[in-house]
C-alpha cells in the first residue's frame, strides 16, 4: 500500500475465537532468561520440571497455513521474530481488558524483532495498530481462507485469520520472513511483571487516564503488573492521545524490564527462578518452532549477551492520514529503508525515521 492510499473499510474486521488461555507479550528478554535458568535447577527433581514447564508451553504451527509463498530465509546469522501482544478478554482477560468476551481479539501491540548476526544487538520496530494496509489473503491454521483486502486497519489480520495471518500480512509488507511468533495477552503480561517484582520507570510529567487505572506523578515508580499493563496500553494519558504516544511508552517500558531480568538475580533463587520459569511457559502463545523447552533454551543461549544499551527501537515509518487522525499510513519510501537495511543484517538508518509522526511522548518516560 503507497503512503497516499486512503480507501476501503476502516473495521477492525471480527470473528476469530481464540481458545481461552491463563496467560500469554513483551517477554522476549524474559523468556530468554528464565528457560536458559531451567537448566540450572539440577537434580532428582529436573525431570519433572522439565515436563511441567514443557506442559506450559502453547503453540501453533503456522507453517502449513503460510504456505511456500513466502519471502526467502536470509542465511547471514540474523533472525527475525514477531512479538504480538493480543487484546483477548477471553480466559480471565475480561476485567483486565475493560471489556467483555466478544469472541474476537486483535494484535494490541505488534513488534518486529531483528536479532543482529552474533546476538549481540537487536533491533525493534513496532507497528501501529492503526495503520491502513493491504492485507494479503491469508489462512489459518484451521484450515480457513481469508479474502485479501485493501485500506484496512493492521490489526484486523490477528482478527480475521489470528497469527498466521497476521505473519502472513507482516511479511506481505515488509519483504522479510518471520522465524518466529511469541504472543502474550494482559494476563500473562501481568503476571510476568508481577513475578519480577515489579519494574522501576521514571517519568518525566504526570500521566493519568481513567480508562488505564492510571495515576502516575512525575518521578520514579515501581510499577506492579496492573499499573504496569496500564502503562503499555494507555493512549490517553500521554502526547496527542495516539497509539504512536502509546508506543513511545511500550518502548521504553521493555528497556526497563529488561533492566529488571538482568538486575533480578533469578539465578542465585530456584524459587524465583521456578515462579519466573512458571509464568513465563504459561504467558506465552509461540510458533512450534518455539514450542518446548528444549527449543525455548535453544533459542536463549543465543540471546544472552543482549543488553537494554544493545536494542534500538523504533516505529514504521507512518504519517497521519488525513481523512482520519485516528489513522495512519505507511511511509513506504522511507519503510523500505528499515527492511532493506534488516535484509542486509544493517542498523536502521536515522534517515528511515526523520520526519514521520511520532505521537508526542517519547520523553515521557526515561529509558
Amino acid at each position: 500500500m503507497s503512503a497516499e492510499s486512503s480507501t476501503g473499510p476502516r473495521h477492525r474486521g471480527g470473528g476469530h475465537r481464540r481458545r481461552p488461555r491463563d496467560g500469554r507479550h513483551k517477554g522476549l528478554k524474559v523468556l530468554a532468561w528464565t528457560a536458559a535458568g531451567i537448566v540450572v535447577l539440577g537434580g532428582t527433581g529436573a525431570g519433572y520440571l522439565y515436563f511441567e514447564l514443557n506442559g506450559n508451553i502453547e503453540s501453533v504451527d503456522i507453517d502449513q497455513a503460510l504456505g511456500t509463498d513466502r519471502p526467502e530465509k536470509v542465511d547471514n546469522g540474523s533472525e527475525n521474530i514477531l512479538v504480538l501482544g493480543s487484546d483477548t478478554r477471553a480466559g480471565g482477560n475480561e476485567e483486565l481488558g475493560g471489556g467483555a468476551d466478544d469472541g474476537s481479539a486483535r494484535s494490541d501491540t505488534a513488534m518486529i524483532v531483528h536479532v543482529h548476526e552474533g546476538h549481540k544487538r537487536a533491533g525493534v520496530v513496532s507497528i501501529p495498530r492503526d495503520t491502513l494496509i493491504d492485507r494479503p489473503e491469508c489462512t489459518d491454521t484451521e484450515g480457513g481462507t481469508h479474502p485479501a483486502a485493501n485500506g484496512v486497519m493492521f490489526n484486523s489480520a490477528y482478527s480475521t485469520g489470528g497469527a498466521a495471518c497476521t505473519v502472513k500480512t507482516v511479511e506481505s509488507m515488509t519483504g522479510l520472513r518471520m522465524d518466529h511468533f511469541l504472543e502474550i495477552d494482559f494476563t500473562g503480561f501481568q503476571k510476568l511483571v508481577d513475578d519480577l517484582g515489579g519494574v522501576e520507570v521514571t517519568t518525566t510529567e504526570d500521566i493519568k487516564d481513567p480508562d488505564s487505572h492510571l495515576d502516575l506523578p512525575a518521578g520514579t515508580h515501581r510499577l506492579d503488573g496492573e499499573q504496569a499493563l496500564g502503562l503499555v496500553r494507555t493512549r490517553h494519558g500521554v502526547g496527542d492521545g495516539s497509539d504512536l504516544g502509546r508506543i513511545q511508552l511500550q518502548q521504553a517500558f521493555v528497556k526497563a524490564l529488561l533492566r529488571q531480568v538482568g538486575e533480578v538475580g533469578v539465578f542465585t533463587s530456584p524459587k524465583k527462578l521456578y515462579d519466573l520459569a512458571d509464568s513465563a511457559t504459561k504467558a506465552v502463545t509461540t510458533d512450534s518452532g518455539l514450542g518446548s523447552v528444549n527449543a525455548l533454551m535453544s533459542f536463549a543461549g543465543g540471546l544472552k549477551g543482549l543488553s537494554p544499551a544493545g536494542l534500538d527501537m523504533v516505529t514504521m515509518p507512518v504519517r497521519y492520514d488525513p481523512a482520519d487522525r485516528n489513522r495512519v499510513l505507511p511511509l513506504t519510501d522511507k519503510a523500505q529503508l528499515v527492511w532493506d537495511a534488516w535484509r542486509d543484517d544493517e542498523p536502521i538508518p536515522e534517515s528511515a525515521t526523520e520526519d514521520t509522526a511520532g505521537g508526542g511522548a517519547k520523553d515521557v518516560v526515561s529509558s
